[in-house]
């Protein structure tokens, strides 16, 4: 069976095109040309799949526990349902059992599509900072995380990690930036100055800006606003819950230039399953689109990546352009990672639709 489709924007080699059309035949695009006469399907968009750096769960299963390939690639099955091709499963704060257990099973599916490496997030949290994550499990950078993180270096696999700079032992932290781990400021109470000690040591990004850190006062700018006049990369959960629309308007605004944020989802596993699931032996239920631990405090999100980019369109007024690599090229350059790209050969299940009203 033939198709034509023709977007009014088209994602390709790292920008947006409009007046083409592509055309295809049964699961394959066979052609990408200037838009014709010919009958079409007309949508708003077409990108490739999306890449999400941060995602504890997804069609129920959350990757603490089921740490296991298994449990991953269920993960990504169900993003990749909503439109995420490929995702850094993120462990968070547990047992170093979990984490080891997680890096194994990452290593087993390392060359999978859809997995792009591991996004460990804590246990090297500060306590006042540390949101939903079990104070039990918290403890200081040692080597046994450094251990860890470096094997998987050492097999290629890319790997994430978020913890609190201001608390990190510096040769560890020294380690960490060494074998070419992206080390991440999150879950942290660090003040602008420590903040920007970080960043010159090699913390090259930040986790879910405005979550999980101080917020910004008229002479306590801390870790949120050194992050904002940086040049450092900053993932942001945009589902309008954690961090409001003029907020999310504000901070993108505020930054030296373009390319230096990217959306993350933070999903849990309701993303793609069923409303509720537990967290270290509690439930965690979605109530008006928010999850919600027995205390009534967030618990990660109910989002997908696509609803972030559709979010950022629509509420944040971003135009596609700028929107689009968001959620595509800027979080896997930081990640070291060649773009998605759209070409004729491809299969369509490794295309994004739009269509109108987005």
């Amino acid at each position: 069976m033939r198709q034509v489709i023709a977007p009014t924007g088209l994602w390709r080699d790292g920008r947006l095109h409009g007046g083409q059309e592509l055309v295809i035949e049964g699961d394959r695009l066979v052609a990408i040309r200037p838009r014709s006469d010919a009958p079409a399907r007309e949508v708003a968009l077409i990108t490739p799949l999306l890449s999400d750096l941060q995602v504890n769960g997804g069609g129920g299963v959350m990757v603490n526990d089921t740490p296991t390939p298994e449990g991953l690639r269920a993960i990504a099955a169900a993003h990749r349902k909503l439109g995420t091709g490929d995702i850094l499963p993120t462990v968070i704060t547990d047992a170093p059992e979990v984490a080891e257990a997680a890096a194994d099973a990452v290593l087993a599916c390392h060359g999978d599509t859809g997995i792009l490496g591991l996004h460990i997030e804590g246990p090297h949290l500060a306590p006042a900072r540390r949101g939903t994550h079990a104070a039990r499990f918290l403890r200081p950078l040692d080597r046994r995380s450094v251990a860890l993180v470096e094997r998987l270096r050492g097999q290629g696999v890319a790997v994430m990690i978020t913890l609190a700079p201001e608390l990190a032992d510096p040769a560890l932290l020294a380690a960490l930036v060494e074998c070419g781990a992206v080390v991440s400021a999150g879950h942290s109470a660090a003040s602008h100055d420590e903040a920007q000690a970080a960043f010159a040591r090699g913390v090259t990004c930040v986790t879910h800006l405005f979550n999980a850190m101080d917020p910004m006062t008229s002479r306590a700018p801390g870790l949120l606003g050194a992050a904002i006049e940086s040049e450092i990369a900053c993932g942001l959960i945009c589902d309008g819950i954690h961090v409001s629309w003029p907020m999310l308007r504000i901070a993108l605004r505020a930054r030296p230039r373009a390319g230096l944020c990217f959306a993350v989802s933070d999903a849990m596993a309701t993303v793609g399953g069923p409303d509720h699931f537990m967290l270290y032996g509690a439930q965690i239920q979605v109530q008006d689109g928010r999850l919600i631990n027995a205390e009534g405090a967030l618990a990660g999100a109910h989002v997908s990546l696509r609803d972030c980019l559709v979010n950022l369109m629509q509420h944040v007024g971003l135009p596609p352009a700028e929107a689009i690599p968001m959620v595509t090229d800027i979080p896997r350059r930081l990640m070291g990672l060649a773009p998605r790209n759209i070409a004729v050969g491809m299969p369509v299940r490794d295309l994004l639709i739009l269509e109108r009203g987005v």
